[in-house]
């Protein structure tokens, strides 16, 4: 093998610069675990003016309703967006989660969506294709991805969902050419903590690998996580949906702190970090 020109099989391609998305509440989290966790549309937009310092390139937003419970609601979204953009401009992509968390059907987390028209979204597979008799509906729904030109992050659990993505591509049902995808190592249990060797799995499946991928984890080695994967050609994401602690096992401050200990690690490494811009060519052509 030419150690300068040829890469093993499974190695996924390198995209450029390692994109930092923080993803700062998620659904389930609230004020009792973290009080720097954000629940409003101005506490959101406080956490990505300061993402965004620390070396964020997207945030990746949740909303709740007045009990500060998980929503899918497009006012809400809305209301969310403009206050981030009031911040910060369009110096961060804004990703919107499609997240079900039990409470809504495919066909809702569609149509939320299509009423909202972000930038960019996230959609669980498993979510969105429970079984076969759904995966018209979701090839239907990434076409109208595509036309609108809302970018997609397709989320994957497992190693079987990642190979279940790709013979969906290949059977023609996925309407783009390099589909993103977020590698969730680990699952949501209690005491969750995600090690580097996670990532594996998922990279030995990769046939043809994804060229645009990012991985999030669990518990005080997310930083170690995420840097395998930019190593390995990957981009990273971190924040309190998932983790709450520094790598030394300290509890962070912020979201911040997060999005700030990934990009020393990543840059400490030889690699240089993307900015809004440089993630939006990335997700140009796929």
């Amino acid at each position: 093998m030419n150690a300068t020109t040829d890469q093993p099989a499974n190695r996924p391609e390198t995209t450029g610069p390692v994109a930092i998305a923080v993803a700062p509440n998620g659904g389930k989290r609230g004020k009792a675990d973290h009080p720097a966790l954000p629940i409003t549309s101005d506490q959101l937009a406080d956490v990505a003016a300061a993402s965004l310092d620390a070396g964020a390139a997207m945030i990746h937003a949740h909303v709740r309703d007045r009990e500060g419970r998980h929503l899918l609601d497009a006012e809400a979204y809305r209301a969310a967006i403009s206050a981030i953009k009031a911040r910060v401009g369009e110096r961060l992509v804004i990703q919107i989660t499609s997240e079900a968390l039990g409470l809504y059907t495919p066909e809702q987390q569609m149509q939320v969506v299509r009423d909202v028209r972000p930038e960019a979204v996230s959609l669980a597979l498993r979510e969105f294709v429970p079984d076969e008799t759904h995966e018209a509906a979701f090839t239907s729904f990434l076409e109208w991805l595509r036309t609108e030109r809302v970018k997609p992050q397709i989320i994957l659990y497992s190693a079987a969902e990642a190979s279940y993505l790709q013979t969906l591509a290949k059977r023609g049902m996925i309407p783009f050419e390099n589909p993103p995808v977020l590698c969730v190592l680990g699952r949501y249990t209690v005491g969750q903590t995600s090690r580097p060797a996670d990532l594996l799995p998922f990279l030995a499946t990769q046939d043809a690998a994804f060229r645009h991928w990012m991985v999030c984890a669990f518990g005080r080695h997310e930083t170690a996580c995420v840097t395998s994967a930019a190593l390995l050609g990957g981009h990273a994401r971190v924040g309190f949906e998932n983790n709450l602690f520094l790598p030394d096992g300290t509890l962070a401050s912020g979201n911040q702190d997060l999005v700030a200990a990934t990009k020393r690690a990543v840059e400490a490494c030889g690699l240089e970090v993307a900015d809004a811009n440089a993630l939006r060519g990335q997700l140009a052509d796929i």
